[in-house]
């Protein structure tokens, strides 16, 4: 199974745009939003996707973002959300406090550990906890971003989302 990663959209529509493009050429089964849309009128552009989100430090009217998910039968979590996939546990949590990260990624209980927040793409290990970290969607500080894991080969592949 193909899960499509992303974080850190930051109301950027244009980049939203490709990367959900991107996910649907893909055929991911589903998309995991590690947080940070910022503003609800970013939300329906992610239709179509099996979308689960949680919320970053920098997301607006909540209730409203809650209501725009869940119009386009979506599901955002609220700070944290865990799930099983293909018999691997997952962990996603914006990341805005580094030690809850940390604190996730090496208590043994997931497979996989989702955060964001830093806007830096990168994959790790801790243990036998896989950690990703997708990027920016929005690209502030790399060019803009996105993730793909793969649940049979626990392969994670970075997509820039360039023209």
């Amino acid at each position: 199974m193909l899960i499509g990663i992303c974080s850190d959209t930051h109301d950027h529509v244009e980049h939203i745009k490709k990367a959900v493009t991107k996910f649907k050429e893909l055929n991911v089964s589903r998309v995991i939003h590690a947080g940070d849309y910022c503003s609800p009128f970013t939300i329906p552009h992610f239709d179509g996707l099996k979308l689960d989100g949680i919320f970053g430090n920098n997301d607006g009217d909540k209730f409203l973002l809650m209501k725009k998910f869940d119009e386009i039968g979506a599901t955002l979590h609220g700070g944290f959300y865990s799930f099983q996939e293909e018999k691997l546990k997952f962990a996603v949590y914006h990341g805005t406090y580094p030690e809850i990260t940390e604190s996730l990624e090496n208590c043994g209980k997931y497979d996989v550990v989702i955060s964001g927040h830093t806007h830096q793409a990168k994959v790790g290990a801790a243990g036998d906890t896989i950690t990703i970290n997708p990027g920016s969607v929005n690209g502030f500080d790399q060019d803009p971003m996105i993730a793909l894991f793969d649940t049979d080969t626990k392969q994670v592949k970075f997509i820039e989302l360039t023209d």
